[in-house]
């Protein structure tokens, strides 16, 4: 088949869906790859996947299995989204190495085995990755060290990559948003929100400069802008880390 082919991790989460739906619409194949097992079984039953993989990408063996189910059901991989993340917060003084080590095993190492698998691929169809970083990864967050280290070494991490994969003809963005509305955001306001989760939400908001109007990014926002990223009309845009966070992050 000649239609392009996207893997995207995360894709159970808000904005995996989101990148499911706009791939989708773009009439690309989509194959997705996520822990939540029956995420990804509602989201097939919304849109026709080119394939769906169950896994836990924390080890390199996992990812390039992972990417090895996608080449063997689809033949081709034309772009690479690792979409999935998680957060945990707390001072550094406090906190816990378990939650380091996820946040370093889910937010960086496993996008980096993942780029590993697909290279060699989408080296053959001179495709793109695109990582989904934060402007935690550009900026401090007050009381996120662990997560913004993650993050920090994410967004540099498609940098170089932008550098080493540019001969080949392969293309590696960044998008870094500020907070999305997403299932991952309501968890840290149950979680860290001290039993307040408008009030948590309340102090994101007063971050941002639009003031009483402001608002959490879309996950379709996020979605469009990868998306065009991905395109042949994007080719000459490679190691960029584009904020797409309502100007959070412009005067840092």
């Amino acid at each position: 088949m000649s239609q392009p082919v996207v893997l995207i991790s995360g894709a159970a989460g808000g904005v995996g869906r989101a990148l499911a739906q706009r791939f989708h619409q773009g009439n690309w194949r989509v194959a997705v790859t996520d822990q939540n097992g029956a995420g990804l079984a509602q989201l097939g039953h919304e849109l026709p996947l080119a394939g769906s993989i169950t896994a836990d990408l924390r080890t390199a063996e996992a990812c390039r299995e992972v990417v090895s189910r996608v080449l063997g059901r689809c033949g081709r991989l034309d772009a690479l989204v690792n979409a999935a993340g998680v957060w945990r917060e707390g001072p550094v003084d406090e906190f816990s190495e378990e939650d380091f080590d996820l946040l370093m095993a889910v937010n960086l190492k496993a996008p980096f085995f993942m780029c590993s698998a697909a290279i060699p691929h989408l080296k053959d169809s001179r495709g793109a990755i695109v990582n989904i970083s934060s402007d935690a990864g550009r900026q401090g967050n007050q009381n996120a060290a662990a997560y913004c280290a993650s993050k920090g070494g994410l967004t540099l991490l498609g940098k170089t990559l932008a550098l080493d994969l540019a001969p080949f003809g392969v293309r590696c963005n960044t998008v870094s948003p500020g907070d999305i509305d997403t299932p991952m955001l309501a968890f840290q306001a149950e979680q860290y929100g001290n039993g307040d989760p408008l009030g948590y939400y309340r102090s994101l908001l007063a971050k941002y400069p639009q003031g009483e109007t402001a608002r959490f990014v879309q996950p379709s926002e996020v979605a469009e802008l990868v998306y065009f990223l991905c395109q042949p009309t994007a080719a000459a845009i490679t190691g960029a880390d584009l904020a797409i966070d309502l100007g959070l992050s412009a005067g840092k």
